[in-house]
């Protein structure tokens, strides 16, 4: 018992020993840590930088999970659509950050938010001068949020991409294509530039397939067989019907134009490549053929022959003289046509 007693005094004298041989390294460290720097008006030290810091990490952490949980809980329980939960908890995690990091200047550098407005604002003059796309991106962020006109997970066509919007966030938003590469959009390309929102407003799409039919086939059977092929396909609807359009009488061709409704204008290309694989097989069955562009070669004398080869020649060629005259000539000495006509290649030549 008394060995005890003994040990505890002895480390109570080595404790206080220690104390009184480091209390002046202590006092120096804590006095540095507390010193008060001074640029312009502005007041810090190692200890308020350091507070500051934390803040802002607590901030941060703060607007995260804030974020998600309006996202997964709050929003979710009250069965609002995911673009719009999703701008809620964008807000929510920048309006947080943006009150911490003012929190945290006015922590670090002890300065009234008077001096921070006039340091934001010049911020901002710079911004304008030397970062105009960053900014401009950064104004296209918030304008998506805000307008909302792309939503996350609506299907836009910009350009030649197509895809989902995955998120949108402060300066990009991302795009996921059918084949799984992300394509990464800078906001202002997103505001400014033309693009097609495939889930924007009413959900009902019309998709229109052209096509060009052979000057031959019957106008009445091509539209029944073009009504026909838009008849049980997924994802087409039936009211509105199916129309057929006969939009021109070209040169080579009678242009017409099949325009079918969908509930679901994501799948237009897959719907557009059922609705042709349909045509396809049933203008086979009802012997309609498509138009393609049509040849025409002009011959001034002689006559066409094909080679062993199968390549088209011209034989007979008139004499100088002959050329000169037929040059000079109002009317040509002869004229050969050729037209591509059918799909097996066949090549008619005639003499006027």
């Amino acid at each position: 018992m008394i060995v005890a007693e003994i040990n505890s005094v002895a480390v109570i004298l080595g404790i206080r020993e220690f104390w009184q041989s480091w209390k002046g390294v202590f006092s120096r460290v804590a006095g540095y840590l507390a010193h008060q720097f001074k640029v312009g008006n502005a007041e810090f030290s190692v200890t308020t930088l350091t507070g500051g810091l934390i803040i802002l990490f607590l901030a941060v952490t703060l607007s995260r999970t804030l974020s998600r949980l309006i996202e997964r809980q709050i929003t979710k329980k009250a069965y609002l659509e995911p673009g719009l939960r999703y701008t809620l908890a964008r807000l929510t995690q920048y309006v947080i950050i943006a009150l911490g990091a003012l929190w945290a200047l006015k922590f670090s550098f002890s300065i009234d938010l008077t001096s921070i407005a006039v340091l934001f604002t010049a911020l901002s003059v710079g911004i304008g001068f030397g970062l105009r796309d960053i900014a401009s991106d950064l104004a296209g962020g918030f304008i998506l949020l805000f307008e909302r006109p792309v939503r996350v997970g609506d299907r836009i066509t910009i350009g030649k991409d197509e895809g989902d919007v995955q998120s949108i966030n402060l300066r990009t938003t991302i795009i996921m294509t059918n084949n799984r590469i992300s394509i990464i959009v800078p906001n202002s390309k997103m505001v400014k530039d033309r693009l097609i929102n495939w889930s924007y407003g009413d959900p009902r799409a019309r998709i229109a397939i052209p096509l060009k039919v052979d000057t031959t086939c019957e106008v009445q059977l091509v539209t029944k067989t073009l009504l026909q092929a838009a008849e049980g396909i997924d994802n087409v609807l039936e009211d509105p019907a199916p129309k057929v359009q006969f939009m021109d009488l070209a040169d080579w061709s009678n242009d017409f134009r099949l325009l079918v409704w969908t509930n679901r204008p994501r799948r237009h290309v897959q719907i557009r490549s059922d609705i042709n694989y349909r045509i396809e097989k049933l203008f086979s069955e009802a012997g309609l053929k498509t138009a393609f562009p049509l040849t025409q070669v002009r011959i001034r004398d002689g006559v066409l022959q094909f080679d062993p080869g199968g390549k088209l020649i011209a034989k007979g060629k008139a004499s100088g003289d002959e050329a000169e005259k037929l040059e000079s000539s109002d009317e040509p000495a002869g004229t050969g046509e050729v037209d591509s006509d059918n799909d097996d290649g066949d090549v008619s030549a005639a003499d006027d």
